[in-house]
């Protein structure tokens, strides 16, 4: 099921008219765009919008990406501790479909997609799903209180002081924005991503049913 976003041109039969609107629209989206990347900078997908070159730029409602099983690349084994000082290991969740979501505190869209992702996590925690965050710049007290805010159970690593969680998933898949929010599929292999905040359950709700749906 292919997952993807289109920005349709506004017709005009003025052409003066048509340029005007397209240097007026395009100055708004760029004053918008800007002031939502700064909250998360910097990343290196927002530091290459801001400084105009607007390469890798991610949309507000997320880039979206399948990978067909037969492209897909290694497993990927990473671990860490927990914000509540517990040791995690990824062979502890081998063979289960695995959403990782790299996040911090700060981050405006993370806050705004957490609801949505623990309602992911609640619909499919029985069904052999894991969600493992990776806090990529907070200490353990301020991502416990952003779970307790927001009502998040799943753990999350708190991978600020070493980026070892992080530097795990690079080879495969490099993460340059924050929010970005993986599916894992049973044998530990990206899946899918999602690059900025979810939108929304459906999207990642169905990129998990189609994990569990594949034969380990």
């Amino acid at each position: 099921m292919p997952l993807a976003s289109r920005i349709h041109p506004i017709r005009s039969g003025r052409p003066s008219r048509t340029r005007r609107s397209r240097r007026a629209v395009g100055a708004a989206l760029a004053a918008v765009l800007a002031v939502g990347l700064t909250a998360c900078a910097p990343d290196a997908v927002s530091d290459s919008f801001l400084s105009g070159e607007n390469t890798g730029y991610v949309a507000a409602d997320g880039a979206i990406k399948e990978i067909p099983v037969a492209e897909r690349g290694e497993p990927i084994d990473f671990s860490g501790v927990t914000e509540d000082g517990e040791a995690f290991d990824s062979a502890d969740i081998a063979g289960q479909v695995t959403v990782v979501n790299f996040w911090y505190a700060g981050c405006a869209p993370c806050r705004v997609e957490a609801g949505d992702l623990e309602s992911v996590w609640q619909e499919y925690e029985d069904q052999g799903v894991s969600f493992v965050g990776i806090n990529t710049r907070d200490q353990a007290d301020t991502a416990k209180a952003f779970s307790t805010e927001f009502g998040i159970t799943y753990p999350s690593l708190i991978d600020v002081d070493t980026a070892q969680a992080k530097l795990a998933f690079a080879a495969e898949t490099p993460i340059q924005a924050t929010p970005t929010t993986l599916v894992l599929d049973k044998q530990g292999r990206v899946a899918a991503l999602i690059i900025g905040p979810i939108d929304g359950t459906s999207i990642l709700s169905t990129l998990v049913k189609d994990a569990l749906a594949e034969s380990a």
